[in-house]
């Protein structure tokens, strides 16, 4: 058998209504990654690639974040190796989170509460052949509605492989404890989310309040931080039904040790990452990634103060449930937590 020198290949068996997928991987070398490259890229193109450029390396003006990224991956992939023990097989439902561009050839996991609303605009104009021109003109709620963009899971395995192979895949994660607590400050003290209030809170409520009043049972919407930590922590949680998926955890939503993530980009460096990718997909003269407002960021410091009427036994708890996401990513453990 014909051994590529591709530096990760992926092979598809069907099985059911699911699909098998073998990874192999070798070096991410140049010489070793532009042959079979040239293979796979879809027919009509001639354009390089997202994901020949970037392992071409040549963008004498972006040497500074290509080494970034390059030590992001190496990373990632080391503490893939270190830290998880069995592969596994993937399903369709594993790559529900995927968005596909096949215009740009590019794969993009999104995570809630990592910048996704505006990745999702920025993907909708890129895929949307002209209907759509600028991000911001795009409400919130219809970049989210199902259907705007197309997932990965929907392709049959083939075509899913293919595009795995050679299309450029690119994630955007956060520090754990910022995105958690800005998951809870806008799912549970804005007013406006009674959904999340009936379907969560109530339950939250029900479960971690002694002598809750009839009201608080019945909306859910005041429930504290604490609270949410101790329905987080509770066993009964995942055993009843996944996390919801706007504290769902990375490796959960996007797999990064069973899918190759040619960028990992950083909400500490969004709009850099973000420009950096659309440069290599050609696409920066057509979209430009939202200017995100910094005033109503969850950071570090708002993080400390949420966590600063969590006990030790419960910090230590919720950092357990989140631990391989620090690692994967390279998170330093916050020091506002009491963990000894």
């Amino acid at each position: 058998m014909m051994k590529p020198k591709l530096g990760r290949m992926f092979l598809a068996t069907c099985v059911g209504s699911f699909f098998i997928l073998i990874l192999y991987f070798q070096n991410n070398s140049r010489s070793g990654t532009e042959p079979l490259l040239a293979r796979t890229r879809l027919p009509g193109k001639s354009r390089r690639s997202p994901l020949q450029t970037l392992y071409d390396g040549d963008q004498t003006d972006q040497l500074a974040v290509q080494a970034t990224l390059q030590g992001r991956r190496e990373l990632l992939e080391t503490a893939c190796r270190t830290h998880t023990r069995k592969r596994r097989v993937l399903t369709p439902e594993d790559l529900r989170h995927l968005i596909v561009d096949d215009q740009h050839s590019l794969l993009y996991c999104y995570v809630p509460k990592v910048a996704c609303t505006n990745w999702k605009r920025v993907m909708m104009v890129l895929t949307g052949a002209g209907r759509y021109r600028d991000p911001l003109a795009i409400p919130a709620n219809e970049a989210h509605v199902a259907g705007r963009l197309r997932s990965l899971a929907e392709y049959p395995p083939a075509e899913i492989n293919r595009r795995l192979r050679s299309y450029l895949k690119f994630i955007f994660v956060r520090e754990p404890f910022e995105r958690l607590v800005s998951a809870y400050r806008n799912k549970f003290t804005r007013s406006y989310n009674t959904a999340f209030h009936k379907r969560y809170g109530t339950k939250i409520v029900r479960r971690h309040r002694a002598d809750p009043r009839p009201e608080a049972l019945e909306r859910g919407s005041d429930v504290s931080f604490e609270e949410f930590v101790y329905y987080l922590v509770d066993p009964r949680t995942q055993r009843e039904e996944p996390f919801n998926e706007h504290w769902e955890r990375v490796h959960s939503l996007c797999h990064p040790c069973l899918i190759h993530y040619d960028v990992v980009g950083k909400y500490e460096t969004l709009e850099e990452d973000s420009s950096y990718i659309l440069k290599l997909a050609g696409a920066d003269g057509e979209v430009q990634f939202p200017a995100t407002s910094r005033g109503t960021r969850t950071t570090g410091d708002m993080a400390a103060k949420f966590f600063s009427n969590i006990s030790p036994f419960y910090q230590k708890k919720l950092y357990n449930l989140y631990r391989m996401d620090f690692l994967l990513f390279n998170y330093s453990v916050p020091a506002y937590l009491k963990l000894r």
